[in-house]
């Protein structure tokens, strides 16, 4: 495992599970950087936050994930081959909902950055 970096899965609107799928092309923005595995402590214990248009629309912490990051990769290694490169995107939090054309999006993951995301129109 290399690292660790943002990433908004644009695809799933509606009641999440622990289940994996595969985005389409451009659903899935990732970034803008990787802090990589040494530079981070803890992974099962960040903040992590994403406002829509200034209004924060998802605030919690990955312990609060269903398995937690070395169990999801554990997990994720069961039924799919990881090759280099490959990512695991860990879910969300409550509070996903559509977004629209023009919407500005802001996800920020503490010991990791921030990423800001136009939607286009």
């Amino acid at each position: 495992m290399f690292g660790y970096t943002i990433g908004l899965d644009m695809t799933v609107r509606g009641p999440e599970f622990p289940t994996f799928r595969n985005s389409p092309d451009t659903f899935c923005v990732l970034g803008p950087w990787i802090a990589t595995k040494d530079e981070i402590a803890d992974p099962n214990v960040l903040d992590l936050s994403i406002r829509v248009n200034q209004e924060v629309k998802q605030a919690s912490n990955t312990k609060y994930l269903i398995f937690d990051v070395q169990r999801l990769i554990e997990y994720a290694s069961a039924i799919y081959t990881l090759n280099p490169g490959g990512v695991i995107v860990t879910g969300t939090p409550a509070g996903v909902g559509p977004v629209a054309p023009g919407d500005v999006l802001e996800g920020r993951i503490s010991e990791i950055g921030a990423m800001t995301v136009y939607v286009a129109r």
